[in-house]
């Protein structure tokens, strides 16, 4: 069959016009591809291969002069196709040589998971079965094989992998080992996954930063960071994979106390560590904190990436000084949909409203990117801070009807405050009760959280009592519902109201919110009324 698929190469690179005279292209007698002089440039040849032309260039000459069938030339040649081409084509290149041996076909796997995971396990299957591949599973075919499940969530899959490992005698490689525990903690079992960390005769830095990361996922930082604080070693991926965590958890204060201990131990901080540090300070309104590491950023000339502007551009948002978001946003040279929508968001929530729909017109027109819910989160919010009923009935129409978005309870709401704005409540309890069932407004979503208690109705704590009061009547399971009603109390000082709320909720068998009466006055003292549209509910996870 290797014959077929070599012509069928050939006739796609002479079509492409890089085919090079074969007659040049043939060993000569003192060029034998068993000659390790010429072994050595032919690897040097593919070393210095950096463009998809001069690969299709040495293909050929492979092709034509027989060294693609020896199997260590064989699997560089597989591994650069997969840099410049895809992985059908690469399969086309694989199946041309005669006798592949285990890094050929590990080369092609670990193409497979990359670009096509469903297809890996037939090709794997294929492999194993044929006698005409010398293909031996070894501690390299399993990492991206089980690496993939945890990935995917797919449990079954990653078991398999574990139990092809076992078989093959290679279950206790380290890199082996490294991605069971990755697979295990992306599924979401710990238990096995400390089990095969505990197992481990050697553990590197890979071993401890997935075990780790595996806590994070789960939200349990307290088994997270002991086990950091046991690491031998650290490196600024260890440190970033605990600042995340702090970070999803509500809890910017110990973020930047990690990152202070991490820069007086010397590790050089990277992006990740950068967006995580700034979006802290964002959360926790330390404007002089983010302006001190974006000044490190400027000392050191460091070129802001998408993601840093973007994190600045929030951050700066954030903490009250949207013109200094606005000048960042201006000198990116590269935007994405996601910056677009923090700097209108930006400008709608804390700035200029005007100038937040200003920028969403502007996106939409120059037509580059889709608006998504956040660009609509954000457009509502400018409506509703200047009162634009009708702008935003429109808004909200063009939403669902042009662009397809599907609202979520962010949406809803922004749009009830206006109808209680301009005293249209009984409208505003109207529009809620006809949201579809599925619409999400789970409490853990940051967008909700922070309109529950930012859109007050102009400080009108009856409107929105009563607006709570009448979802509740029509859904009294809704638990989501009594959740609103608790917030809108803690933010009028109504603590008996918010004690007895929390008892109904525990009589209809409902998880009560995880804050206490000390964290819910926190969301009353970081509240004014008016333009202050801030977090308000991830404030009592925010210790620091």
């Amino acid at each position: 069959m290797a014959p077929a698929f070599m012509r069928e190469l050939l006739r796609y690179t002479r079509n492409q016009g890089f085919l090079i005279n074969p007659k040049r292209t043939h060993c000569s007698s003192s060029q034998s591809p068993s000659d390790y002089s010429f072994k050595d440039s032919i690897l040097n040849l593919i070393h210095k291969c950096h463009n998809l032309t001069r690969f299709y260039q040495i293909q050929t000459r492979f092709l034509t002069s027989g060294l693609l069938q020896n199997p260590s030339i064989a699997g560089r040649i597989l591994k650069l196709s997969l840099t410049f081409c895809d992985i059908d084509y690469t399969l086309l290149l694989f199946k041309c040589v005669e006798f592949p041996d285990t890094y050929c076909v590990n080369t092609v796997i670990k193409g497979y998971c990359c670009s096509l995971p469903h297809k890996v396990v037939n090709f794997y299957c294929e492999m194993v079965r044929d006698d005409g591949v010398l293909f031996k599973p070894n501690s390299f075919t399993f990492p991206p094989l089980i690496s993939v499940c945890g990935k995917s969530g797919d449990l079954l899959l990653g078991q398999e992998w574990h139990g092809q490992a076992v078989k093959f005698g290679v279950d206790r490689s380290l890199h082996v080992e490294n991605a069971l525990i990755h697979m295990y903690a992306g599924c979401g079992l710990n238990d096995v996954a400390w089990k095969v960390f505990d197992e481990m005769s050697v553990r590197d830095l890979v071993s401890w930063n997935s075990m780790v990361d595996g806590y994070v996922k789960v939200g349990d930082m307290g088994s997270a960071h002991e086990l950091f604080d046991r690491m031998p070693e650290r490196n600024v991926v260890s440190w970033n994979v605990l600042m995340k965590g702090y970070l999803d958890g509500k809890n910017p204060g110990l973020v930047l106390k990690l990152f202070r201990t991490m820069v007086r131990t010397g590790v050089v901080w990277n992006d990740t560590t950068v967006v995580s540090v700034v979006t802290a300070c964002g959360r926790s309104c330390r404007l002089k904190e983010g302006r001190s590491v974006h000044g490190s950023l400027i000392r050191m000339s460091v070129n802001v990436s998408l993601i840093i502007g973007t994190a600045l551009i929030d951050m700066y948002s954030k903490c009250g000084i949207p013109d200094v978001a606005q000048v960042i946003f201006n000198r990116m040279l590269v935007k994405n949909l996601v910056c677009w929508n923090a700097m209108i968001s930006g400008q709608s929530i804390y700035g200029n409203a005007k100038h937040g729909l200003w920028l969403f017109d502007k996106m939409v027109e120059r037509g580059e990117f889709i608006p998504d819910e956040a660009s609509y989160v954000g457009v509502l919010c400018g409506c509703a801070r200047l009162g634009l009923l009708a702008d935003a009935k429109n808004h909200f129409l063009e939403m669902t009807g042009v662009f397809n978005v599907k609202p979520n309870f962010a949406h809803y709401w922004c749009m009830a405050n206006l109808y209680a704005s301009h005293g249209l409540v009984d409208d505003a309890i109207k529009f809620l009760k006809n949201m579809p069932v599925d619409v999400n407004m789970s409490p853990q979503s940051s967008t909700w959280a922070g309109l529950l208690g930012s859109c007050r109705f102009n400080g009108n704590m009856t409107v929105g009592e009563r607006i709570a009061e009448a979802l509740i009547k029509d859904d009294p399971l809704n638990h989501s519902y009594h959740v609103l009603l608790i917030v809108i109390y803690a933010v009028s000082g109504r603590w008996e109201d918010v004690s007895r709320m929390k008892c109904l909720m525990m009589e209809r068998g409902f998880s009560v919110p995880g804050f206490s009466l000390v964290e819910l006055t926190q969301i009353v003292n970081g509240l004014e009324v008016g333009d202050e549209w801030e977090d308000s509910i991830s404030k009592p996870y925010e210790h620091g």
